[in-house]
Formats: structure tokens, sequence, C-alpha cells
């Protein structure tokens, strides 16, 4: 466990624009910072980041909170993985106590695998500098592809040995268990129980997630044989989805924010070479095909790509419709064609970086003109064949989003391929018409009666039933109690005064003379009021707030209840808080030009007990409602004893109703007519 004083130090450190900042590509809005939601797929930033309250929020999906709480959420770690996390990258020292053996044993196959990934790159590593084998094959290899140390050791590369089980004989001397071997795919086991290494002889390409955990490896075979494959990967794992990862991701994302641009290659060596090069901003598919999960990784980053493409390659063609995907995606795609022979490896190893950006930049083609052109090329006069073209062109166009791009490539395309503009417009309408039926047939089938409903309704029904019942509860984690109660919304305001400014003195009060004046703090006031009246927060999530405040305001000195509570290890503690002080909108500087506006803070006086006097009163209509439901079942039922006690207590509460409503109505205030 780690001690408070250094969750405080930690918390204190951690600047939110700079830790949402190592995974998502962010813009300047006002105070604020905005960017793509790194938890769903979008195409308009609705994720903000705001430093001066140290939390961010999607107004989108409802996902966000503070520093810690988007790293557990990012990196699916827990709440003190998150700490350590931070802790590391604030150069801040954590002191543990030593874990005991049950909790050992209760820690995650996700945590177990990535430690297991670390001593496997660790091992590889050293074996390629310091080891007679991988210093002799292994370094001699790389050595001769021209890779410097510092490439080397900037992408921790390694070497396995040829024997069959070198590293399942000293990762299970180690102490590491065969079913974590297994499972991250470094072993492989015989029929006979034998463990054999997946990657031996080969030269090791670790590949890190976006935050730098090794989650996987790349092996290539120095020694080729018929029935040996070039290229071994990780299988998939808990740890390792390829379909979301791209090699070079972590050591290339600062370069592509700052460049507003990133490379795509296919290799491991492409990488690396370019990086030789001076060309950071460059990450591999790894030889798979481009997947909408990859692309995604790349948009969280930038809005341009260049794909390099070897010069003599013929798989171009076969990957054009991969490619697709990125437009899809609303991205700015561009195509490089490197002269004939050569590869990103071998291209970039005869240039400095300024050759090299100065080649890219006078032969990138953008996407659709570098395909029609390709594919007029094959398709000559013949008239079928052009046809297909026009066809496959017309696909590529409609997938765009934006209608301006559009209808610029369409203007281009038609003037291309010589074909009338007007015949271009209606095949992509036709072809997104049916892109959004096919859209509509992935939805829940509509009620008997319903089925004229549109397109679009169709579509807006399905976003919505994918929308969580409670914009703060998150998933996987504890559920929070969700809000069904008509006294919510007037619990959820006083509760959001208490998490924004419970420690604010609200009422300094004398009670008698040369007494030290009583301060009333906003916390304490509401539950002071509430404990007067017999009232209880139904909603146990807010009474939990409450309460812990109210604790920790009168023991701590500077005790923030806003910084406290969204950097609260519960997470629906956390997730109700960052919704509480979120803001989505901004009041601009044009209304305070003239005037001063009085804040939220400055009202707290009159806006605290308005709120408690409505909750008051929304309880004491609740129960005149139920006594009106009781008294009509007395009536009914000729029980005049009842009627007569119901009464009483109706007559009761309507005496305390128009106190409520005298000193509601006293606090109303009415902006005068001008």
């Amino acid at each position: 466990m780690i001690d408070q004083a250094t969750v405080n130090r930690i918390l204190d450190a951690a600047n939110i624009l700079e830790v949402v900042s190592d995974f998502v590509s962010l813009r300047r809005r006002g105070v604020n910072y905005v960017g793509l939601c790194p938890f769903h797929d979008e195409k308009t930033p609705s994720f903000s980041v705001s430093p001066s309250k140290g939390i961010c929020k999607c107004f989108s999906c409802g996902k966000g909170g503070s520093a810690v709480h988007f790293i557990m959420e990012h990196e699916q770690m827990s709440y003190y993985e998150a700490l350590k996390y931070l802790a590391k990258k604030y150069n801040i020292e954590v002191q543990e106590r030593e874990l005991s053996d049950e909790e050992k044993k209760a820690q995650g196959d996700r945590e177990s695998m990535l430690i297991l990934n670390t001593f496997a790159q660790e091992y590889f590593s050293n074996l390629l500098f310091n080891h007679i084998d991988g210093k002799s094959i292994g370094m001699a290899y790389f050595r001769e592809r021209g890779f410097r140390d510092d490439i080397i050791r900037k992408f921790k590369l390694g070497y396995a040995l040829e024997q069959r089980d070198a590293f399942a004989t000293e990762a299970l001397k180690a102490g590491y268990k065969k079913e974590y071997l297994l499972k991250t795919g470094l072993c492989l086991e015989s029929q006979t129980g034998q463990m054999n290494d997946r990657f031996r002889g080969r030269v090791i390409f670790p590949v890190f997630s976006l935050s730098g955990k090794v989650i996987a490896f790349g092996g290539r075979v120095l020694k080729k044989t018929d029935k040996t494959a070039k290229y071994v990967n990780s299988p998939e794992s808990e740890v390792y989805h390829k379909s979301n990862e791209l090699y070079g991701i972590f050591q290339a994302k600062q370069a592509i924010v700052k460049n507003d641009k990133c490379f795509l290659v296919e290799g491991y060596t492409d990488v690396l070479s370019m990086h030789q090069a001076g060309i950071e901003n460059v990450v591999a598919s790894s030889g798979t095909s481009l997947t909408a999960g990859q692309i995604r990784l790349i948009h969280r980053f930038t809005d341009n790509i260049t794909v390099l493409y070897d010069g003599d390659s013929a798989g171009i063609k076969a990957s054009l419709r991969g490619i697709d995907l990125i437009l899809k995606e609303g991205m700015n795609i561009k195509v490089v064609l490197l002269p004939d022979g050569d590869d990103p490896d071998s291209f970039s190893k005869k240039q400095s970086a300024a050759s090299f950006t100065e080649y890219i930049n006078s032969h990138e083609t953008d996407f659709i003109r570098f395909k029609t052109n390709l594919l007029l090329e094959s398709a000559g006069e013949d008239p079928i064949q052009r046809a297909s073209l026009i066809s496959d062109t017309v696909q590529s166009i409609a997938i765009i989003p934006d209608t301006i791009v559009r209808s610029v490539y369409i203007k281009e395309c038609s003037r291309l391929l010589d074909v009338d503009e007007q015949v271009l417009i209606k095949e992509v309408n036709k072809t997104r018409y049916r892109q959004i039926q096919k859209e509509k047939e992935e939805i829940t089938p509509l009620p008997p009666g319903q089925e004229s409903e549109t397109i679009n309704e169709a579509i807006a029904q399905k976003i919505q039933t994918a929308q969580p019942t409670d914009s703060f509860q998150k998933e996987n984690s504890p559920a929070q109690p969700v809000p069904s109660s008509p006294l919510d919304r007037y619990e959820r305001t006083l509760i959001r005064y208490v998490v924004r400014y419970g420690e604010d003195i609200l009422f300094t009060v004398t009670e008698e003379e040369g007494e030290e004046p009583a301060q009333y703090r906003v916390a304490s006031y509401i539950e002071k009021e509430l404990q007067g009246d017999d009232i209880s927060l139904q909603n146990s999530l807010y009474a939990q707030i409450l309460e812990e405040a109210c604790q920790h305001i009168a023991s701590e000195e500077n005790f923030c209840c806003e910084r406290y509570f969204i950097s609260h290890p519960e997470n629906p503690v956390s997730q109700l808080a960052v919704d509480l002080v979120s803001e989505k909108y901004q009041l601009s500087k044009y209304h305070s030009k003239f005037q001063k506006i009085e804040t939220e803070r400055e009202q707290l006086y009159h806006l605290v007990p308005r709120a408690i006097f409505e909750l008051k009163d929304a309880i004491i209509k609740q129960e005149r409602k139920r006594l009106n439901e009781q008294l009509k079942k007395a009536s009914s039922e000729n029980d005049f004893e009842k009627i007569r006690q119901t009464m009483e207590e109706i007559a009761r509460l309507d005496e305390i109703k128009a106190i409520l409503a005298k000193e509601l109505g006293e606090r109303i205030i009415i902006k005068p007519n001008i």
C-alpha cells in the first residue's frame, strides 16, 4: 500500500494536461483543451480537459476523471497501479510494504503477464548485448542492417537463443508461472508437457503499448528454411490485441503531435530505419491488414496520415480497400510511392531527415488521385475495366464523412476519369444510401406498425439504446444506485455544492457575546439542516460523499472537497464528482466585459439554503401525495378514524408547506425589466 502523504504528493504533481497529452492530441479551446475521446469512436472532439479543475471528461460517452482515473481507464490499471504509474512519470519515490503470498496470488492475470513480458524483454536484450551468441549472431544481423546502438536500445531489441527451452528454463527458475508463459505466448507446451520457446533462434522486436508497457513480441528468423516462417509474432492475449496496436506508437506519439502527421509503413525495420534517419513520427501495421482500431489510435494524435509504399510492391492494389478505412474515419490521407527497388528501410538509409522530408513533400499524392491514376493505368482503354474503376472510386468517395471534401473529390475524379460530374454525384449518393440502409439492418427490428420509421430515426434509436442508463456509472466497476427517486435531483444539487464548495465558509454566527464566532461551512451546514429535520439522503452514494466531506473538513485544516472526491479511490464516487464539477460550456468574456457577473461561489449564501428548502418541499409534496392516496383508500372503506387521522396529518403538512413556500418565495431573485 502507498501511504497517504505519498498519494498527496502524486496527486499534486500530476498535471492532467500533461497526462492526457501523452495519449490524446489536444487543442486549446478557451480555458480548456479538447480532443478526440480515447474511450469511444468519434470524429468530432467531445473530450474536454480542464487544467484548472484537474479533470477530463467526454461529454459524449461520459467517461473521464482525474489524472489517476484517466490512467486507470485508459491503461486498465487499478487505483494503486495508476498512482505508481504517475509516481514514475513525475519521479516520486514510492515506499511500499512487501506483498504477502496471498496478495501476490490475488494479482490479476493482466498484471502478471505484463510483468513477465518486461522480464522477457530484459532477458532478450541482455542476450543481444552480452551473450556470445547474441553478439555474434543477433547483433551481427543488426549491424549488417546498419542500425546504431542508440536505435537498438531505444526500441529495446533483443535475441533469443537457439536452445529449445532456454527462455522457459530461465523464467521458471526466476519464479514465473507456467500458465503465464503459455498465456503470453512466449512458450508452447508439447504433448509430453515439454515447454518450448516460441521465439528461439530469432532477433526480437518488443511491441509496446501507448504507455510504454511491453505487450507482445515479434521475432525474425536468421536461418531461413522452408519449414520456418520468416516472422513469428505473439498470439492474441489479454494484454495484446493486434488489431488495436501499432508497432512504434509509443516512440512516435510525441513526434506525431509535433508534426501533425503520421507516416504508416509495413514492417519493424522500416520504423527503425526512419527513426535512425531522424523521422520519428512513423508507425507500422507489422504486416497485418490495417484495422479501424489501429486507425483510431493514430487519429488520437493527428488528422493527417501518409502511407509509404514500396516502389516495386505488388500488393499496392490489394491494400487499397483497407486504406479506405482511413477515409471512413474522416482523416486526410496521402500516399508516397518510393523509387523502384526501395522500401522505407532501404530508402531512409540513403537519406538525411531533411532530404527524406523533401522527397515526401514533393512526391506526396492525395489518396483518391493516387488510386484513380493507379487503376487507370491497369484499365487502359477497356470499357469494362474503366466502368469497374469508376465504381471502385465511387465507393471510396462515398465513405468520406465530410460533405465538402466529398464534393471536391467528385470534381477532381470527374476531370481525371472524363465522366460527367452529375453522374458521379448520383452514384455517390446511391452508395451512401446503401451504406445507411446497411446500418439500419443492423439495428434491432422495430415493433409491428413502426416499420415506416425513417432511417435517421432508426439510427438515432440505435445511438440512444447504446447510451448508459446512468451517466456516471462505469462499466466493470462497483454499481452505483441508479437514480429512481423523485427526490434525486434535489439531493444531487446539494451534493454538487458539497463536492464543489464543501469546505467554503457559508455563515459566521456569534451565539453569545464574548464567544468565538461559529463558522458554518457548506457541507457541515447541509448536514446540520438535514439532521435537524431527521432527513436522510436516499441515494447511498450522496450520503457517503456528505459524510466523508464533513469528517475530513472537521479533521483536516486545508481539506479541499473537489480535489479529494475527483481523485477518490472508489470509482463511482470519483465519476460522480467529475460529473458534478464538469461544465460543457464556458461563459464568454463578452458577457463580463461591461458588467461584473456574480459567480456561483459568491451566491452560495442564498443558493445552498434554497436548495435545502427545495428538498424539504419535495419531501413534503411526496408525503402529501402518499396521504392523499391513503385518504382515498380510507374513504372507500368508510374508515372514519383513519380519515380523521390522515386529514390531521395533511393539515400539519400544509402548515409546513406554507412556511417553506414563504421561505422559497422570499429567496426568488427576480431580474428587473430593463
